[in-house]
């Protein structure tokens, strides 16, 4: 028998690197609320003691201080806290330190998020107030708790001040510190006349009243040379008919006509009787008469019952608009001049063409489907007051709104036209 003799095998040991003395890119994060002179003188103490710190250290480069002055609630808006982290997702941050988690968010998600993502990269993050380090996976639990800590302060300080501003309201105490509002100006806690804006004021509504369109009062302005309240040379239509419609230039004041639907995402709606208004009579000065304000919301509201009829001509009707909802009377295909027809599609609402729905797409293949909820959040934001939905705010100034596969194209009572992207 023959034994096998295995040949040893050819191995070559490779040591370990020895490990750099590289010194750590430390950066640091400051947040500030508002722009109040106390918070400011906050937001600059920290900015150079941070900075000293870090330059101070001998293992340390500085890798900037990065700061906002914005809410904790918000992620929107923040723009430094968003470089600050693409810069640690570039690799050219190594450390990061803040004065405390509520200084990163007071929404105790984000925090979870914001340390999870840095976490990933082996990036730590130090809480100086709690002295917990985010690079510990065994301290989450602690920094989520702190993070709930601090939401739920937030909670209490919001509705403190609903409920500070809500006793206000009770008393007939109205907003005093309006800036760029065409008419008015506040001085020493009192709403004022600014006369030459007063006369403007008026003259719109004169306009108004003798037939011209928003587009038309629009024209006349610019071609006088009238600026805005904002001192800009060009008017938006949106703007003179929020003016036409807002009860203080009769002295008046409408209270609570939106409120806060959540503390956490700040997010206003149109107070449709979901809570008390509170209507304030001879607020502050007028000026103009109430006679002449109730005049002109008449006529807006004769104006917004006009239906165009095929002879060119037009004719009041009782409604210019029929049917359930009133986007199928506003949305209209851009590509083959159908209407759009309202359906649900897995749990989901959606607007389709009609030609496409009932020949298929191969006699109308570029109409886009609408999600309603998308559709609604742009004419919030392009078509209404404040950005909140109003439905008859759509009903007196669209016309009709052209569907594209790439944008919208919305045309107005007034003549004028909006390409919105979409």
């Amino acid at each position: 028998m023959f034994t096998q003799i295995k040949e040893m095998k050819n191995v070559r040991i490779i040591p370990p690197k020895p490990k750099e003395n590289r010194k750590l890119r430390v950066a640091a994060y400051c947040r500030v609320s508002t722009s109040g002179p106390e918070q400011l003188r906050s937001l600059e103490i920290q900015i150079k003691a941070f900075t000293k710190m870090i330059k101070s250290h001998p293992n340390w480069l500085f890798a900037g201080v990065f700061y906002d002055i914005e809410s904790g609630l918000r992620r929107s808006g923040r723009k430094s806290l968003d470089k600050l982290l693409r810069n640690a997702a570039k690799g050219k941050i190594d450390y990061i330190i803040t004065k405390s988690i509520s200084r990163v968010s007071r929404d105790t998600l984000e925090v979870l998020k914001i340390i999870r993502f840095l976490r990933g990269r082996g990036i730590n993050m130090h809480f100086e107030n709690e002295k917990l380090d985010s690079i510990e996976a065994d301290k989450e639990f602690e920094i989520t708790l702190r993070g709930m800590l601090a939401q739920d302060e937030s909670r209490n300080i919001s509705e403190n001040i609903q409920w500070g501003i809500q006793r206000k309201f009770e008393k007939g105490e109205i907003y005093t510190k309006y800036k760029n509002f065409m008419g008015y100006t506040c001085v020493d806690g009192e709403i004022v006349i600014v006369p030459e804006q007063a006369e403007v004021v008026r003259k719109i509504f004169d306009l108004y009243l003798h037939g011209l369109s928003l587009g038309q009062i629009k024209a006349y302005l610019e071609s006088q040379g009238i600026k805005t309240a904002t001192g800009k040379d060009d008017w938006n239509v949106k703007t003179i008919r929020d003016m036409l419609k807002n009860e203080k230039y009769k002295g008046d004041t409408m209270l609570q006509k939106t409120f806060t639907e959540d503390f956490m995402t700040g997010k206003k709606r149109r107070n449709d009787g979901q809570r008390n208004k509170y209507y304030v009579k001879d607020s502050h000065p007028a000026i103009v008469s109430a006679g002449v304000f109730d005049k002109v919301q008449e006529e807006m509201a004769k104006r917004s019952r006009f239906v165009s009829k095929e002879d060119g001509t037009a004719e009041i009707s009782g409604s210019k608009y029929s049917g359930k909802y009133i986007l199928g009377n506003l949305l209209v295909c851009g590509d083959c001049g159908a209407s759009y027809r309202r359906r649900t599609e897995r749990s989901k609402v959606v607007w389709r063409c009609a030609t496409r729905m009932e020949k298929g797409k191969e006699v109308c293949p570029h109409s886009p489907t609408l999600d309603e909820d998308r559709i609604i959040k742009t004419l919030s934001e392009t078509v209404c007051e404040n950005g909140v939905y109003d439905e008859g705010i759509i009903r007196s100034e669209v016309d009709r709104i052209r569907i594209f596969k790439l944008y919208i194209m919305i045309y107005y009572r007034s003549g004028e036209q909006a390409k919105v992207c979409f």
